[in-house]
């Protein structure tokens, strides 16, 4: 809720700004300025918060991060907006603001109360539910554009264990289901050159280290097995919550993600474009949407 005023100007009791006189650099015509100081419940700023500001129609207009200090400032045209503010592990806050051509709305102090974590899987035997899980991956193409891809046959299990920390979890892809929606690039990834499929058929993943890092986040660690080698990486991952299915049965939620560097894992083909840049990177970034539900 916002607290007192900390700039020129007043605001009403729904929370929407009146503007007061602009200071600082000039701003463009028929524009605004907007800005408040983000902080939680002991009155502590909340750095790096993310905020959006949206117009009437709900289109984003601008947005980004609080500074070290809590602030947010950011110029709009004149008009009704509004402000978005969401950080980890606090319940996101939402209200109207007004900004006049050539003022400062200045909200005060907006303070976010601590959000109730989701409830956790109950232990036991779990299954990823490939319908509705995705593995997909990112990586630099010729040096400059992405190219998008996923795996689309893949098998995992996951131990929930009575203590979260405790739980384990086993992944399989199989490396021929790579996908980029190029048939001619899919066959060079599957080739001797990369994956080298008929080698090594399988990528495999497995962890038992899960480590709370407050909030919805969780580090999980583990072996990576990909193209014959064995590496440590972590994924970063968000934990959404439990939710029913169509026919009614409990599943749960998390998105995930890491990168890897391909050197790593032996895959060092550096075949080079005339101008001597690397068809592929140094690095591919893995984005996961996972979806488990008790083992049947």
């Amino acid at each position: 809720m916002f607290g007192r005023r900390r700039g020129r100007g007043s605001r009403t009791k729904s929370g929407t700004a009146q503007s007061g006189a602009a200071s600082g650099p000039s701003l463009p015509p028929h524009a605004g300025m907007l800005s408040c100081r983000v902080l939680d419940p002991v009155t502590e700023p909340v750095r790096q918060a993310d905020f959006v500001v949206t117009d009437s129609a709900g289109r984003r207009v601008v947005g980004g991060e609080t500074d070290p200090f809590g602030n947010l400032v950011a110029t709009v045209p004149a008009g009704d907006y509004r402000l978005g503010v969401t950080a980890e592990g606090f319940t996101p806050f939402h209200g109207p603001v007004t900004v006049a051509e050539g003022d400062h709305a200045n909200l005060g102090d907006v303070s976010l109360q601590v959000a109730r974590p989701p409830q956790l899987p109950d232990p036991g035997e779990w299954e990823i539910e490939p319908t509705h899980t995705q593995i997909g991956f990112t990586a630099r193409h010729i040096g400059m554009a992405r190219i998008h891809g996923r795996f689309n046959t893949f098998a995992g299990a996951v131990r929930i264990a009575d203590r979260m920390e405790d739980s384990a979890m086993h992944v399989v892809i199989d490396a021929s289901s790579i996908d980029t929606n190029v048939r001619m690039r899919d066959d060079h990834l599957r080739s001797g050159d990369f994956l080298d499929v008929e080698r090594f058929p399988a990528l495999e993943f497995y962890s038992e280290r899960f480590v709370h890092r407050g909030g919805t986040r969780w580090g999980v660690t583990g072996a990576l097995t990909l193209h014959g080698v064995s590496r440590t990486i972590t994924l970063d991952t968000q934990y959404l919550g439990l939710g029913n299915g169509l026919e009614g049965e409990t599943r749960a939620a998390c998105r995930a993600t890491t990168e890897l560097h391909r050197e790593d894992f032996t895959l060092t083909w550096q075949t080079m474009l005339a101008r001597g840049i690397a068809v592929v990177g140094p690095s591919i970034k893995i984005e996961m949407d996972i979806q488990i539900v008790p083992k049947g």
